[in-house]
């Protein structure tokens, strides 16, 4: 490779490594350099192995289910090594490709730290080397928060830490109330845990629509998880391989591990940033506009360091559109607006678009929404329920939103995302014939306006 790169991408990440590729296969000189493993995140320790997690916690209510159908079902074993080495094989498997299909596109892999060193300079940590570039991407990521000022923090553990449990605890407290807390809650809670989730705001899942929160924190107690809202961890102890956890109602807790799941930061630090001149925001978030560019020069950020949207597809999008820009000649801004998420507890969740809440601030709307029992608990005796809701701009009939819990949540609302993201009115969505027997055909059944 040339004195000259065309492209360092600094982190190979979902959207680094997107990035680099396009750039690559357009004929740049690329490189790309990361200090722990080749796929970021979301491969490593995020959306793919706690998936696989989120696959094995739902077998246990399906054996249960399974009696109903006509099935006799021994008693279950269940075996946390095995399906803790099966992950992490099949993780090693998918970082493998990732550098794979780097080096096929033509991009060099460094896998050591790298650091901005100068104008058009990057050096990496570990061999010293210092390469010059014409463009720098960040494409870093996120990591954990830890509350340092907690007494006995250092006795909890982070979500980093779950994919690689020696054993599993027989009881947990997980503090948090986003996604990831409650994605783990609900794991935990799935292979046999004793699950406890503490969260400081009075409902889980803010940015939720209201409704939304409501059901589903009503389901995952009517499954066994035990929530505490308006209270947080003061201290921590140890006894043994016990953890005495006070609250901040004094109240005292004993469980085998504490779990804190209260948010993630910009990996931004050690990165030369300072010296570089780039602007960060409070959170130490890079500050970009819509085409991923710093205030500096031949600087880019994309991904979870830029804190826009914090989601692998955005990564992704938000990489693909900075290659384009720079190498395809074909300007490309990613529109965060209208991105479809989901939240893989159980039961899930999955929206697109405006919450009730948000759409009533800016429009004149109308509501519909449904609450059922879905066809496949009625034979296994299973009360739990489904709700959906679409929230309709009343000025020209168009869907705005769209919010759906119970199983298979977010495959539907990929599909509805796409009516969402084009705009389509509520009797473009009612002119859609129902695929019966299904749940999602209450979408395009849904008549009466909801009336709270």
């Amino acid at each position: 490779m040339s004195d000259m790169l065309d492209l360092f991408v600094i982190g190979a990440g979902s959207g680094g490594v997107r990035a680099g590729r396009i750039a690559a296969k357009a004929g740049a000189k690329v490189a790309v350099a990361e200090e722990y493993r080749t796929g970021g995140t979301c491969v490593i320790r995020g959306c793919v192995p706690k998936k696989l997690l989120v696959y094995a916690s739902e077998y246990s209510r399906d054996f249960k289910h399974a009696e109903g159908f006509g099935w006799t079902v021994g008693e279950p074993q269940f075996e946390w090594a095995k399906l803790r080495d099966a992950v992490a094989a099949e993780v090693a498997r998918l970082e493998g490709i990732y550098a794979k299909n780097l080096q096929a596109a033509g991009a060099e892999l460094h896998l050591e730290r790298a650091v901005i060193a100068g104008p058009n300079t990057v050096r990496l940590e570990k061999s010293g080397r210092e390469i010059k570039t014409k463009r720098i991407l960040i494409a870093t990521g996120g990591r954990p928060s830890m509350p340092t000022e907690t007494p006995g923090w250092e006795l909890a553990m982070s979500s980093n830490e779950c994919f690689t449990l020696e054993k599993l605890p027989k009881s947990i407290l997980i503090a948090g109330g986003g996604y990831i807390a409650v994605e783990f809650a609900c794991i935990f809670l799935g292979l046999g845990v004793d699950t406890t989730l503490i969260y400081r705001g009075e409902q889980i899942l803010r940015g939720f629509d209201e409704d939304v929160r409501a059901h589903v924190t009503k389901e995952m107690q009517r499954r066994g998880l035990k929530i505490i809202t308006g209270r947080t961890i003061k201290d921590i102890k140890a006894e043994g391989e016990t953890k005495i956890v006070e609250l901040s109602d004094r109240k005292v807790m004993e469980v085998d591990q504490v779990l804190f799941a209260i948010g993630r930061k910009p990996n931004t630090e050690g990165l030369g940033l300072e010296a570089a001149g780039v602007k960060r925001d409070d959170d130490g978030a890079i500050a970009v506009d819509e085409f991923s560019k710093t205030n500096v020069a031949g600087i880019w950020a994309v991904g979870d360091v830029t804190n826009r949207i914090n989601l692998t597809p955005v990564a992704i999008r938000e990489g693909h559109a900075f290659a384009d820009t720079e190498f395809n000649n074909k300007p490309t801004s990613f529109d965060h607006d209208t991105v479809p998420a989901a939240v893989f507890c159980q039961p899930s969740v999955s929206v697109v678009g405006l919450t009730e809440a948000q759409a009533e601030a800016r429009y004149k709307i109308d509501v519909y929404q449904t609450d059922f029992r879905p066809m496949k608990n009625i034979l296994a005796k299973d009360d739990e329920r489904m709700f959906m809701k679409l929230v309709v701009r009343c000025s020209d009939g168009v869907v705005v939103g769209c919010h759906v819990v119970g199983p298979d949540a977010a495959e539907i609302v990929q599909m509805a995302a796409i009516a969402v993201k084009a705009s389509l009115t509520k009797r473009q969505w009612d002119d859609a014939c129902a695929l019966h027997p299904t749940v999602a055909e209450e979408l395009v059944t849904l008549r009466d306006k909801f009336v709270g």
